[in-house]
């Protein structure tokens, strides 16, 4: 599969993840057999490793936001595809491996509780990547313009496993939900409200712009598959930045 299963055809990372990366690339495994021992490494791909768990963990997590009512409907199934291709811009192999995944996930084992959990433990030291997930559940939960109950409470139980304060998970549902202006969502993007001082806004400006920038999720084990959303994330923040500045007059 390229880059994302360069160095670890070999490789099952245990626990619920690893049963859904069982089902979905089995057969990969059981051929690749020891690649990696004969290539002379032992997973110089501790790299490698992580992004593949952040990838399954990723789509496993939204194919059970997606069966929350139960079923999968069409539009839920398009709005992951949409993900996929339009904010991921994934290419063939990769997105035939995210649609195993999310295949896997829906027919597998495994709570979405189990998998947040999993999740958190291999990314408890990098907040900002948890905080990333979350706001891809919200992208992907409203791309059809709402974002159900159902949704919405699953969402805050992995806030709550990932240990995201609930202000931040609030500001999410605002930009993504829940805001009525623009200058609403431009505070909301920066996990502000409006009554935040000048000073609380530059601050804030500083911290995400330094913690959702691109090269410091790589560098903490986003897969490369999530760099797009990644840098369409730091975007919006600098885009939202801008906008209160100019309505604040700040230099």
């Amino acid at each position: 599969m390229g880059k994302l299963f360069g160095g670890t055809l070999g490789f099952v990372f245990g626990g619920p993840l690893g049963m859904i990366a069982g089902l979905a690339f089995g057969h990969m495994f059981d051929k690749a057999g020891t690649v990696g021992q004969t290539q002379g490494s032992s997973f110089h791909a501790s790299q490698d490793q992580t992004q593949m768990l952040f990838f399954v963990g990723a789509f496993s997590m939204l194919a059970r936001i997606a069966t929350v009512d139960g079923t999968v409907t069409a539009s839920e199934r398009q709005k992951v595809l949409e993900f996929i291709r339009r904010d991921l811009r994934l290419g063939y192999q990769e997105e035939e491996a995210a649609l195993r995944v999310f295949d896997a996930a829906i027919t597998g084992a495994g709570t979405f509780e189990q998998f947040a959990s999993q999740f958190y433990q291999n990314f408890s030291h990098a907040p900002n990547i948890l905080q990333l997930m979350l706001d891809i559940f919200y992208r992907v939960a409203a791309a059809d313009g709402m974002v159900s109950s159902a949704e919405e409470t699953m969402i805050r139980r992995a806030a709550t496993i990932f240990n995201i304060p609930s202000a931040f998970v609030d500001a999410l549902y605002r930009n993504y939900g829940g805001y009525a202006t623009a200058t609403e969502r431009s505070y909301a993007i920066l996990n502000l409200t409006p009554q935040a001082t000048d000073e609380e806004v530059k601050r804030a400006y500083r911290k995400m712009s330094i913690e959702f920038h691109p090269d410091t999720l790589a560098a903490k084990g986003m897969g490369e598959e999530f760099l797009n959303h990644a840098t369409e994330k730091f975007r919006e923040i600098q885009g939202a930045y801008e906008s209160i500045k100019r309505e604040r007059g700040i230099k």
